[in-house]
């Protein structure tokens, strides 16, 4: 587990967008299986997370179409929350970071670490804004 301190400004990165810390495993449940779409993830400690996939998010909510729902686990922190956030994004394995977008509790598209790892943050957010255009 990560000592609150070091992940504060990282959890703080999404939650200051509008983005809902899950941190049980009910908060994870109620976010995914609602009506509409849920964007989730699943954020980590590591380099990606800091320089690709935080600031993909938070980019790609400058689209006209967006998640109805923003929610976050930390991996690494909240194991449970995390834990049944990633049943619900199966077959994919699980990976740190990862970001997944769900509509009337379906998963319909799925970026994994190595969709994130080594490509440019506008990147990653086009692909988003892409599956937005598609399903919000």
């Amino acid at each position: 587990m990560y000592p609150p301190e070091l992940v504060k400004p990282m959890i703080e990165e999404l939650t200051n967008v509008g983005f809902h810390e899950l941190k049980t495993v009910e908060a994870v449940k109620e976010a995914i299986e609602r009506d509409g779409t849920t964007l989730v993830v699943v954020n980590s400690v590591c380099g990606c997370a800091a320089r690709n996939a935080r600031p993909a998010v938070v980019y790609s909510l400058q689209n006209a179409k967006k998640p109805d729902y923003l929610a976050t686990v930390f991996a690494g922190v909240d194991k449970e929350a995390t834990n049944e956030a990633r049943e619900y994004m199966l077959p994919f394995p699980p990976s740190s970071p990862s970001i997944a977008l769900f509509k009337d509790g379906e998963l319909v598209h799925m970026l994994e670490r190595h969709h994130i790892e080594g490509r440019m943050a506008e990147a990653i957010a086009e692909n988003l804004q892409q599956a937005y255009d598609e399903y919000c």
